[in-house]
């Protein structure tokens, strides 16, 4: 038995190209598998339950899926739909399909997996202690879990074999591990499961796993030993060293994966170049677990935000950057409690340095010889007036601020006028655990639709 898998790109909304994707179609794939979305782009997507993708470019290429999902005879599924698999984003990416569909003229059924979980469900689970908290989770409780906007459950292969059991043309699921829309066909028919799960993860990203990364369109052959991935646009090549390395891709342990009923362990794969672009790879091994379990994820709102932007080029300020910032910091800080009869707990306020400590804040060993800094204020209260009035407070700091009470006053530049941007609610995660199942389909719901 072998099952032929074609992966378009790592994301839809990342773009493929349309002659390696021709190339797949002409291959007779099995399945067309591509992921929608994942929490790389932080928690305010899950927590507004909104895709952070355009729309008309969604379309697009969805629409291009689809004529080639025609083409091939084949099912087409995307996983974590609408870049957070929440109902709402499942509901968005349905309702682009009906309109491709309708456009196209071609009936088609489609399968729609939902991820989403009811909060106060989700705290009577954590109450009974069929949830585990997983490394670095934060502190939990009931509250906490209520407090949530969006929680959805990461979806396995055992979900998405379901829904491809329903004979749907399209299968559009919420949130999904990124390996289990790969892994689901191969594994139901029988294909060896290690191989089923090494080669998923490998397939995850697309050509992420060859050179010339961002050409996108991979085919994976899966079989009854293991799995051999090609990469089909013109200067792609897999070699041993591009697909095993793909098992460090985020991923805390280079040989073992946690997916929903055990883990992969690929301590034992072997990687054999076929030729200058395929790679075979065996040896990979399943271990199923105890108990099914998946991932949850949560997000929360987190207060209101406004940002303020100055520009720093006098050598003696980007030189004394941080005592400049930790001086305004604590003097604003403490103007904001005074003049709003605020205390500490009900606003933060960080000013971070672009080109110095921006991404790493106070993490950062590096230190640049810069000759501009940029320095960003971020303001977070429970409201967007009080938010917007405690950056009008931090406003004349950024702009006018002198190291010194000696020397002259200086002026730095706004990116924008007026300086305060107001964010709007912001949203944090507040979920990093496992719930327990005692039937995988426990969490979720399926429904199928006939659009003709």
């Amino acid at each position: 038995m072998m099952v032929r898998v074609l992966i378009p790109s790592g994301a839809l909304g990342l773009n493929y190209d349309k002659q390696a994707l021709a190339r797949g179609i002409a291959a007779k794939p099995d399945i067309i598998a591509i992921d929608g979305g994942s929490t790389d782009s932080g928690p305010s997507y899950l927590g507004r339950g909104v895709s952070k993708y355009a729309r008309s470019s969604t379309k697009i290429e969805w629409a291009g899926l689809m004529q080639a999902r025609a083409e091939a005879n084949c099912p087409l599924v995307i996983g974590t739909a609408g870049t957070c698999g929440a109902d709402s984003a499942v509901d968005w990416m349905l309702d682009i399909t009906r309109e491709i569909a309708t456009e196209q003229g071609r009936p088609v059924k489609i399968a729609v997996l939902r991820s989403s979980q009811d909060p106060a469900e989700v705290a009577k689970a954590y109450a009974e202690h069929r949830m585990t908290p997983l490394p670095a989770a934060p502190e939990l409780t009931a509250e906490t879990i209520t407090s949530c906007s969006n929680i959805v459950a990461l979806a396995g292969a055992e979900q998405i074999t379901q829904a491809l059991n329903t004979g749907a043309d399209i299968i559009i699921a919420g949130r999904t591990t990124d390996t289990a829309i790969i892994a689901a066909l191969p594994l139901a028919r029988g294909c060896h499961a290690g191989g089923a799960w090494h080669g998923a993860k490998i397939g995850e990203c697309g050509a992420l796993c060859a050179t010339n990364p961002q050409s996108g369109v991979i085919l994976i052959d899966f079989d009854a030993e293991g799995f051999t991935v090609t990469p089909l646009a013109d200067g792609a090549h897999a070699t041993p060293h591009t697909v095993s390395a793909h098992m460090l891709y985020e991923n805390s342990d280079p040989f073992i994966l946690y997916e929903p009923g055990g883990h992969l362990d690929v301590t034992q794969s072997t990687y054999t170049a076929l030729d200058e672009t395929s790679v075979r790879v065996t040896g990979s091994k399943w271990v199923p677990s105890e108990a099914y379990t998946v991932k949850l994820e949560g997000a929360r709102p987190a207060g209101f935000q406004t940002v303020l932007m100055a520009l720093l080029r006098d050598p003696h300020y980007v030189a004394n950057a941080q005592k400049w910032v930790d001086d305004i910091t604590a003097k604003c800080s403490a103007k904001v409690q005074d003049r709003l009869g605020l205390s500490a707990s009900d606003f933060t306020l960080e000013i971070r340095l672009i080109g110095q400590n921006a991404s790493f804040g106070a993490l950062e060993t590096a230190t640049p010889q810069a000759h501009e800094v940029g320095a960003i204020g971020i303001v977070t209260a429970q409201t967007e007036a009080l938010s917007l009035e405690i950056g009008k407070l931090l406003n004349p700091y950024l702009l006018h601020h002198p190291l010194t009470q000696e020397e002259e006053q200086p002026t730095f530049a706004f990116l924008f006028s007026p300086a305060e941007m107001p964010r709007g609610q912001t949203y944090e995660f507040a979920l990093n655990h496992v719930l327990r199942l005692e039937d995988p389909m426990d969490a979720f719901t399926l429904e199928v639709i006939d659009h003709a």
